[in-house]
């Protein structure tokens, strides 16, 4: 991949200090922790890193610390060897193995528990490890990247989270500015979704109103780049003519049901109602896709529709859950 096709760009102070601290980081093998508030590109960010780091002909890895189960971390992490418990019927590798000569992205710390942390401490020591059932020891060729949504210090202080760990974690730190602090990168970054929302969805080209650059600058944005990527995308499938991001006066309910009616009533009965049916099925799926961050199994559940069924639809519809991942703008 190369780093000019992620979405990773500004031109504030703030931003130019983050990318200074990347491109210093990305010469050596060092730890890095990334904090930062929700949404504001922390995986992002570490891919930035990697890809201008010597590793970047290696893989990079990410891996949701919350969503592993404690009793299966090491299994996930190091591997297993056949026989090593139960359903252990074939050799498996682990994550550390699967990232080997590349980065291993250890998203939201702050969710792992004491146990998790030991096995983790001890791998960050010296990077060797032992695969679940195995004898030897092995050597794990990956640089670690860690990242939370929540100050480890405070976590460490109160007894939540183990000092030796956040002291290991903590060799070199990269703290993400909120999106309301970057000033007019909020433009910036919504000019970048409108154009590739638009190119993806086949739209025809859109362009900001002074009163939508307004309303970008003005609202606090609490989910930060993820919120503002998830409302482009809404506003552009939902939408024509102004954009009508966070409540400017176009985008009143009345002013759409107006626009929709006038171009419904212009075809016949059976085309309109195919299409308004096509319509809601593709907005309501996309907003479901954005509120899921593109899990198909929640999406599915909230809906109250088998997944099997749901997947048909978003195929459908030319949907891609890629673009509704965490992946474009971190979490």
């Amino acid at each position: 991949m190369n780093v000019s096709n992620l979405t990773f760009i500004g031109e504030s102070p703030a931003f130019r200090d983050v990318m200074r601290s990347i491109h210093q980081m990305a010469h050596c093998d060092a730890t890095v922790l990334i904090q930062g508030e929700t949404g504001t590109g922390k995986e992002m960010a570490a891919r930035y890193l990697h890809y201008r780091s010597k590793r970047c002909n290696g893989p990079f890895l990410p891996v949701n610390c919350g969503a592993i189960p404690d009793a299966l971390l090491e299994s996930e992490l190091f591997g297993h060897v056949r026989g090593a418990f139960t359903d252990a019927k074939d050799h498996r590798q682990g994550l550390v193995e699967q990232a080997a000569g590349g980065t291993l992205f250890l998203d939201e710390l702050e969710t792992i528990t004491l146990r998790a942390q030991v096995v983790l401490l001890r791998f960050l020591q010296d990077h060797e490890y032992r695969p679940v059932g195995g004898f030897g020891l092995k050597k794990g060729d990956v640089r670690v990247i860690g990242a939370s949504n929540t100050d480890l210090a405070q976590l460490a202080a109160r007894g939540d989270f183990r000092q030796d760990l956040f002291f290991r974690l903590n060799v070199l730190v990269l703290k993400l500015p909120a999106l309301r602090s970057r000033g007019d990168d909020v433009v910036l970054l919504a000019e970048r979704f409108i154009d590739r929302y638009s190119r993806e969805y086949c739209l025809p080209p859109r362009k900001l109103f002074p009163e939508e650059v307004t309303a970008l600058r003005t609202h606090s944005w609490p989910g930060n780049v993820r919120e503002l990527e998830n409302v482009i995308l809404r506003k552009l499938l939902l939408t024509e003519g102004h954009m009508g991001i966070m409540g400017t006066p176009t985008s009143s309910p009345a002013a759409c049901h107006q626009s929709n009616d006038a171009a419904l009533t212009h075809k016949p009965f059976h085309e309109a109602k195919a299409l308004a049916v096509s319509n809601f099925e593709k907005a309501y799926i996309t907003e479901l896709l954005a509120r899921t961050s593109g899990n198909v199994s929640l999406a599915a559940r909230l809906c109250g529709k088998e997944r099997s069924r749901l997947t048909k639809l978003i195929k459908k519809h030319g949907l891609q859950r890629e673009y509704f991942l965490g992946t474009l703008a971190d979490s």
